[in-house]
């Protein structure tokens, strides 16, 4: 079901495009490849300049590879586009440091810490924050999620859909059903 027509007549003024791609690469990895691109519909006076509309306000793209375990073992980021050039571009090269991390267990709380504030960007981190979803998906079909392999599921117990104790997981993943304890 769509969203509602609007009720009062609007004009946009910004955009924000995400695009995210998943990859199997031909050594055994995937990666998974994010882009945010901020435009504005109007000129945009910036401290830097004026920014014509439609013009990048930003524009960053990070890239991940990472095994079948979820673990990141590349990771790199880049910024095309910032209202602060020859400053916000800096801090991309500091996102190799989420080498090691596993995308499944405590990526999204150890980003925070290590990037928080002062410490990252906040559209590169905002990027990081949808790559285990993305990962999930593009592993989807290429790693096997049967009862048969003895792992838990990654999907399962991360969303309402997909809680063990939910008639999903009783249908679809019966090894992994727990009845629900209030």
């Amino acid at each position: 079901m769509p969203l509602p027509v609007p009720a009062v007549e609007r004009v946009r003024i910004h955009q924000r495009r995400i695009n995210i791609d998943g990859y199997k690469r031909t050594d055994g990895l995937w990666e998974v490849e994010a882009t945010l691109v901020d435009t504005k519909d109007q000129d945009y006076p910036l401290h830097t300049g004026l920014l014509k509309g439609g013009d990048a306000v930003h524009a960053m793209q990070v890239r991940v590879a990472f095994d079948a375990r979820m673990t990141v073992v590349e990771a790199s980021a880049c910024t095309d586009a910032a209202p602060y050039p020859g400053a916000c571009e800096n801090i991309a090269p500091d996102y190799s440091r989420i080498v090691g991390l596993n995308l499944m267990q405590g990526f999204l709380k150890a980003v925070k810490a290590m990037f928080g504030g002062t410490h990252g960007c906040t559209h590169i981190s905002e990027l990081l924050m949808l790559l285990p979803t993305a990962a999930m998906q593009t592993l989807a079909g290429e790693v096997l999620d049967k009862d048969e392999n003895g792992h838990k599921p990654y999907q399962l117990d991360r969303c309402h859909a997909l809680a063990t104790h939910s008639e999903t997981v009783r249908r679809y993943y019966p090894r992994w059903y727990r009845k629900h304890s209030p």
